[in-house]
């Protein structure tokens, strides 16, 4: 299973994983799974840190690197399957994640229940919590 960490998933993965209940917690940890996150997310995250809503790392690509998670560049195709989504959620980052995981056939883990409004009528998979 390839699985798309949303931002608050991949947070609490590294620094709350109790937070993810057993079912996510597992799903990451098997080696089987391919781990990705969003270059969506490490913006999202950037902006946050910049404005002081969290801290990240001096060292946050290694760390990502050293947990195996793979990056997703934003391509053409993603940016205008957006053009298909109804805005059901105004979160532009969001949004993303959700065009991502439909073109990479990618499983979005999240827990925000915006995001899983989208599932059934735009053909993409949801873990949640």
């Amino acid at each position: 299973m390839k699985l798309l960490l949303d931002t608050h998933i991949l947070l609490w993965w590294l620094t709350e994983p109790q937070k993810l209940g057993k079912k996510i917690d597992a799903s990451i940890a098997d080696i089987s799974n391919e781990v990705w996150i969003s270059v969506a997310t490490i913006w999202e995250l950037s902006i946050k840190h910049k404005l002081g809503r969290i801290e990240l790392p001096h060292n946050f690509i290694e760390i990502l690197h050293a947990e195996k998670v793979q990056i997703l560049p934003i391509a053409t195709q993603h940016a205008l399957a957006i053009i298909d989504l109804p805005m059901i959620h105004q979160d532009p980052f969001d949004r993303m994640l959700i065009a991502q995981a439909k073109c990479e056939d990618l499983v979005l883990v999240t827990k925000d229940t915006m995001i899983k409004k989208y599932s059934h009528d735009y053909d993409f998979s949801i873990m949640s919590i």
